[in-house]
């Protein structure tokens, strides 16, 4: 464990001592920003048309703000993750530290989780920027705060898979560049295997559609929790970091 937590300092200080958390963040925060001023905005609107044409009717903030909102971000998550992970283990072997790396007293899973963890906590910390904004909503309103917190539960899920694919890909290239397209390009994927359900009902294309990340987080954004979803982004978490380990083995062997 102490090692884990070394090596975890060790990338959470290399994050916020480079501008790629300082832009991440304010990336994030901006346009984040701008979703929820236009939410709001439709909110607000949509309720005083309602109120002039006196046809008032119960107004939802965590149907018509909140879930979107959460959907929204899990969309920027697939831009923002290979920024994230593209300079995991890249970044060791284009300076020549992954050989010191691979040579030093600490296990491979050590080294893995630790860098995993520190990926996933700058994640959660651009979550929470968008606490501030709905901070907004308890103080001049009453949403419903458990549905959000599973959202944010569901959220944090899926971006660990992603992050820990992410982790993996790092390690097969020296070229961050390379690592971030090749991220971005299988989260995209993972993405989208949802729409083949949409004209297909054969077998292959219901297993498709189920290891899509997207069919499973719409559960959360409307604050169920099951039990399906939460095993699924598990078994996306330890494949990638199960093939990140193979592939240090593997790089461990040539050296």
């Amino acid at each position: 464990m102490r090692n884990i937590l070394v090596v975890f300092a060790k990338e959470i200080k290399s994050y916020y001592s480079s501008p790629i958390a300082w832009l991440l963040l304010t990336m994030f925060a901006a346009i984040f920003g701008f979703f929820f001023w236009n939410a709001v905005g439709y909110f607000v609107s949509v309720g005083l048309q309602s109120q002039m044409m006196g046809s008032g009717f119960p107004m939802d903030m965590n149907e018509m703000i909140i879930r979107p909102l959460l959907m929204n971000v899990s969309v920027v998550g697939l831009f923002l993750i290979p920024m994230i992970t593209m300079r995991l283990f890249a970044e060791e072997k284009r300076s020549g530290t992954m050989e010191l790396l691979l040579t030093s007293p600490v296990r491979d899973i050590e080294v893995i989780l630790g860098k995993w963890l520190a990926a996933v906590t700058l994640y959660a910390s651009m979550l929470a920027l968008t606490a501030l904004n709905f901070s907004f909503l308890f103080m001049h309103g009453s949403p419903d705060w458990k549905p959000m917190l599973v959202g944010y539960l569901g959220l944090l899920l899926q971006a660990g898979g992603l992050l820990a694919v992410g982790t993996f890909i790092s390690t097969t290239t020296k070229n961050q560049i390379v690592a971030g397209g090749a991220t971005f390009g299988v989260c995209l994927l993972l993405w989208v295997l949802e729409w083949v359900a949409g004209y297909e009902t054969a077998a292959w294309a219901k297993v498709l559609a189920y290891m899509s990340v997207v069919s499973h987080f719409e559960p959360f954004s409307k604050g169920v929790l099951d039990s399906k979803d939460v095993v699924f982004y598990a078994s996306l978490i330890f494949l990638g970091l199960f093939l990140t380990a193979r592939s240090l083995e593997s790089l461990r062997w040539r050296a």
